[in-house]
């Protein structure tokens, strides 16, 4: 609309744009995502193989992520999260409604953005039939885990550190390089990926601890070995205070 002035102009002024306020911080690894979004998620599906007072087993996993938005320093930015933990049913015994009824509690862990810690507190779950075996440390030596759950935990910290979520010893790697992956991967068309140096010093995946001992060379690498396997002359190791095998098949001399 015209504005006629009918009386002599003696000064101006250019009227400044109302700056916008800054946003808020908003950390993407704490937002909290109220259910698994519909449609399709990236996911990594992986075969786990360990060995325990039932011989050796093989169970699939799967986990999904996808990206979350957030606030640093008053800019918008992006991350990738896990936020589904799969574990097809019917692979094992039926007492493995446990580890899927666990999966189900993880993903909404993943959802609510403490994941790290609830997947370090699994590492610490115990049983009373041995130890399993699963993995290798840095040193190329077996890894021997508590229970199955925490055999199964340690196999997902170590997808979540190839994906580049945690590091190698399965502590959270900072939101702002969670920040600079996520770019990368955008840039290059493909996930950050470890170096070869990683790969070779972490030999897939992080230190196992044993009794308070860490896993390596010399003492405190693991259970004491007494002997060799009859059927596939893998190392021996005690048991229930049985001679069992932990290489592979299986057998015990308790039968």
């Amino acid at each position: 609309m015209a504005v006629e002035i009918n009386s002599k102009i003696v000064s101006y002024s250019v009227k400044k744009a109302v700056e916008e306020a800054p946003l808020a911080d908003e950390n993407p690894l704490t937002v909290r995502i109220p259910s698994r979004p519909e449609g399709t998620l990236e996911a990594v599906s992986e075969k786990i193989s360990y060995v325990g007072a039932e011989g050796r087993k093989k169970v699939y996993l799967l986990v999904s992520f996808m990206p979350v938005e957030g606030v640093l320093d008053g800019k918008r930015v992006v991350i990738e999260r896990p936020v589904e933990f799969f574990f097809p049913s019917g692979q094992l015994s039926s007492e493995h409604q446990w580890i899927t009824a666990t999966m189900r509690s993880l993903s909404l862990a993943a959802r609510g953005g403490y994941v790290t810690q609830a997947v370090a507190d699994l590492r610490k779950v115990a049983w009373d039939k041995g130890l399993v075996r699963c993995g290798m440390n840095r040193w190329g030596k077996p890894m021997f885990h508590d229970s199955e759950v925490a055999a199964i935990a340690w196999s997902i910290q170590q997808i979540l550190y190839r994906r580049g979520f945690l590091d190698q010893d399965g502590n959270q790697v900072p939101v702002e390089e969670l920040v600079r992956r996520y770019a990368h991967r955008l840039t290059h068309g493909h996930a950050w990926q470890p170096s070869a140096e990683e790969e070779e010093d972490a030999l897939g995946g992080a230190v196992s601890t044993i009794g308070g001992s860490e896993a390596g060379d010399g003492k405190g690498d693991g259970p004491t070995v007494v002997g060799h396997c009859p059927e596939c002359r893998g190392e021996l190791i005690m048991m229930d205070g049985c001679p069992t095998c932990y290489a592979g098949c299986g057998w015990s001399k308790c039968g």
